[in-house]
C-alpha cells in the first residue's frame, strides 16, 4: 500500500533519501567538522605561570600585611591589616579558581585586531623615526630646554606619522609645549628645563 501525496502538497520522504550515504571515518584522515567542534581545546600551559604569579603575590601580601604593627586610632578602628590581608585572601581565590579553569581546558579567547591587518609588515620607517624624536628629545631637554625640545618632539612624531602640514604641526607642538610647560609649573608644582629661553618664560 503506498501513500499518495495530498492534492497540492509534495510526496512524503523516503525514508533514506536525501540523507546520502552513511561513510565511516578512515583512520589517518581527515576529521570531521563535527568531531573538530566537540573536541576538547589544549590547555594552555603557560596560563599556569600566571596562577602561581598571582598566589605569589597574594602570599606575600597577606605576610606584609601580617608583619604591620596594631596602629589602631580613633580615626581607623580596624587597622592597617585588614584590609591587605582581605586582598592577599581574594588574589588567592582567583589563583585557585583560574588554576581549575586551566585545568579543565579553559583557555582566553585570541585577541584580533580592530580594523587591523595583521599580516602587514612592520613599518620601520615610522618606528624608526618616532624613536629619533623621542632622542632627540631626550638630548635636548636640558640643553635647549622643554618647550623647544618638546616642540621638536611633538612636530617629529606629526611627521613620523605621515602629517605634512608642517606650518600647523609646528604652530600646534609650541602651544602643547607650552601648555604642559605651565601645566607642571604651575598645577604640579614642578619645573621642567627651561634651557636657552630661562628668565623668558
Amino acid at each position: 500500500m503506498t501513500t499518495r501525496p495530498e492534492r497540492g502538497g509534495d510526496p512524503p520522504p523516503r525514508p533514506g533519501a536525501g540523507t546520502g550515504p552513511v561513510t565511516a571515518p578512515v583512520p589517518g584522515g581527515p576529521v570531521p567538522a563535527d568531531a573538530e567542534a566537540g573536541a576538547t581545546p589544549p590547555r594552555d600551559r603557560a596560563q599556569y605561570a600566571v596562577c602561581a604569579f598571582l598566589a605569589l603575590v597574594g602570599v606575600l601580601v597577606i605576610v606584609d600585611a601580617a608583619r604591620t604593627g596594631h596602629a589602631i586610632s580613633a580615626a581607623d578602628a580596624i587597622g592597617p591589616k585588614p584590609v591587605p590581608i582581605l586582598l592577599g585572601v581574594l588574589l588567592l581565590i582567583v589563583a585557585t579558581i583560574y588554576t581549575v579553569d586551566v585545568a579543565r581546558g579553559g583557555t582566553g579567547e585570541p585577541e584580533a585586531g580592530e580594523d587591523v591587518d595583521l599580516t602587514t609588515p612592520i613599518d620601520w620607517r615610522t618606528v624608526l623615526l618616532l624613536i629619533g624624536a623621542f632622542g632627540v628629545n631626550a638630548v635636548l631637554i636640558d640643553r635647549l630646554g622643554w618647550v623647544i625640545s618638546g616642540t621638536l618632539l611633538f612636530w617629529g612624531s606629526a611627521f613620523a606619522l605621515g602629517n605634512r602640514h608642517h606650518v600647523r604641526n609646528l604652530l600646534i607642538a609650541v602651544a602643547l609645549s607650552l601648555a604642559t610647560f605651565y601645566t607642571f609649573a604651575i598645577g604640579l608644582g614642578v619645573n621642567l628645563p627651561a634651557g636657552v629661553l630661562q628668565g623668558i618664560l
